[in-house]
């Protein structure tokens, strides 16, 4: 796959496949739609998302709030269908389970996302290190991710055109845990990582204690991630077997962070934090000061 420029934008923004025309205009070289899961969702209890200003940071527990697999497929189909004459974004499909289907089902709700989407998007990204639906973490053993792609392997297998099919990564996982995915990803021919998820942890922030704690639990992203996210990168660089595209994505708001993230060993970076609190213009932004450093016209 060829893309326009490396900064896209990372799940959970429009995960409804609504703001294509709009995000394309902005700059984008794609984007993650989702995570999209069978059933429609209407997500967490509100107020689900906050802001850490001091820090450049936020805390969501969203929940996959979606419109569900089909709806969003007809969404897409649409937008395929209007710019079938003409360049659009490339597009990944985030996908994910609903919170009332077991684990020991999930590999299920993998299948029917995949199934609904693969024609309408580019590639896709296995989700199971969200930590805002219950138990959904635990899918990152071995075992259960092992279950859940060669499951999706023999249906892409089928497709005359087979879609990539990445993973996303939680930071908060160890060094051994991260051995385990590498080593799974070498077993099963995985298409790649996104590095990384949104965090539980709440070290080293510059917001008051009480104040983090009266927000409650969720994923922190954002600055505070940044660190981390790029530690992991340069660990898979080190330990993987063969070329393992990466995608970062973790605390990424300027052309240098960026840049840090694709000399750790990154192909592609995924703004979304940065995005909201640096606007509309981030990716023009970086682009514009990633070609200058590297002498581009």
């Amino acid at each position: 796959m060829t893309f326009p420029n490396p900064v896209g934008l990372g799940a959970g923004f429009d995960k409804n496949a609504i703001y294509l025309e709009e995000l394309q205009i902005l700059g984008f070289g794609f984007v993650e739609i989702g995570t999209v899961t069978p059933k429609p969702q209407s997500g967490n209890t509100t107020p689900r998302l906050f802001r850490l200003p001091k820090d450049r940071a936020l805390i969501n527990r969203m929940g996959f709030n979606n419109d569900g697999a089909e709806t969003i497929a007809r969404r897409l189909k649409k937008f395929l269908f209007d710019h079938k004459e003409k360049k659009r974004i490339i597009i990944g499909g985030n996908i994910g389970k609903n919170k009332d289907t077991p684990n020991e089902e999930a590999y299920k709700d993998y299948e029917i996302c995949f199934r609904e989407l693969a024609d309408y998007v580019d590639y896709f990204v296995v989700n199971v290190s969200s930590p805002n639906t219950p138990g959904l973490r635990e899918l990152q053993e071995k075992e259960s991710l092992r279950k859940i792609f060669h499951h999706l392997q023999i249906i892409n297998g089928k497709r005359t055109v087979p879609r990539p099919v990445l993973l996303k990564i939680s930071p908060d996982l160890n060094a051994a845990q991260v051995q385990q995915v590498l080593e799974l990803a070498n077993e099963i021919a995985l298409d790649g990582l996104v590095v990384s998820n949104t965090t539980i942890a709440r070290e080293n922030l510059v917001t008051l204690k009480e104040q983090v704690n009266s927000i409650g639990p969720g994923g922190l992203s954002g600055l505070p991630l940044f660190k981390r996210s790029t530690f992991l990168i340069k660990f898979i660089c080190t330990n993987r077997i063969g070329n393992l595209p990466i995608i970062a994505s973790g605390g990424i708001f300027t052309a240098a962070h960026a840049q840090e993230k694709l000399n750790a060993g990154a192909d592609l970076v995924q703004v979304w934090t940065g995005f909201i609190y640096e606007g509309p213009g981030i990716v023009k932004k970086i682009c514009r000061k990633l070609q200058i450093d590297r002498g581009e016209t």
